[in-house]
């Protein structure tokens, strides 16, 4: 028998509960009916209309992303927004939405492991502590781990993270001191800058970093890299696809072949 949308929903949960989630977020179960059977799952970082039409198009009943499909309250549903096209799209075709965010960034596996694990970092310890879940276990946004090529130049390891994540390009602020101890933030983490100098780190891959973020980490004498949002994050979209396809062998999951990174970089 296949599963339906809220089988899928409290899966996730399980794994990454979604009352840890940040107060200022939306994840959950956000479009769709929750006894609807499900066969097919598209994995995206985002729910775009795009992402939509591949979901409809290959079947899927079901779309599990990263980031909310509705994130700020929709006042309308119309073809006059993105959000809408989107919003109805999805509900023209029957097709859910169960959106793990800030839940996901924090639980254990989730986005900041599989990001320090694509950077090879050795020694993986939370950042920062949030809390303890509901099965005892820590949880928090931020991991910290030691380069696998320790004592490199800030420059030398921007070139490894741009190409161990396909990012498009690497900012950073380059402070003088050799890459060992980093932490990582998948996303906007960049004002968790001072926790990582607080962690003992010399570097800090984070994303969406600000001009004066920027001139603090020189201030404070860290080596900053900007590797951008998607670059960051999507790496937990094989993870998530792993995920699924575990506790539900009877499934079809996939990863969306449409969703790619937002900008081009020269």
């Amino acid at each position: 028998m296949a599963a339906a949308i809220i089988d899928v929903y409290r899966a996730l949960d399980q794994w990454a509960p979604f009352d840890t989630q940040m107060d200022f977020d939306n994840a959950g179960f956000l479009v769709g009916r929750g006894e609807r059977e499900v066969r097919r799952v598209l994995v995206s970082l985002d729910i775009t209309e795009a992402v939509a039409a591949e979901a409809g198009r290959w079947g899927a009943e079901l779309i599990v992303s990263h980031h909310p499909v509705i994130f700020h309250p929709v006042k309308a549903l119309t073809d006059q927004t993105s959000t809408g096209r989107t919003l109805l799209l999805l509900a023209e075709q029957g097709i859910g939405a169960v959106c793990a965010h800030t839940n996901l960034d924090a639980a254990q596996g989730g986005v900041n492991d599989c990001l320090a694990r694509a950077l090879e970092l050795d020694g993986v310890e939370l950042l920062c502590r949030d809390g303890t879940d509901g099965q005892g276990r820590p949880y928090g946004i931020g991991r910290v781990g030691t380069a696998p090529q320790a004592g490199c130049s800030a420059a030398e390891f921007a070139a490894f993270i741009k190409e161990k994540l396909s990012a498009c390009s690497i900012r950073f602020v380059e402070t003088g001191r050799p890459v060992r101890r980093v932490a990582v933030g998948g996303g906007a983490c960049a004002s968790m800058l001072s926790d990582a100098l607080a962690a003992g780190c010399d570097t800090f891959v984070t994303a969406d970093v600000k001009y004066d973020q920027y001139l603090e980490a020189k201030a404070l004498g860290i080596n900053l890299m900007d590797a951008g949002h998607f670059a960051t994050e999507d790496v937990v979209c094989p993870a998530l696809v792993q995920f699924l396809s575990r506790h539900f062998p009877k499934l079809e999951v996939r990863r969306t072949e449409s969703h790619r990174e937002a900008y081009d970089s020269v």
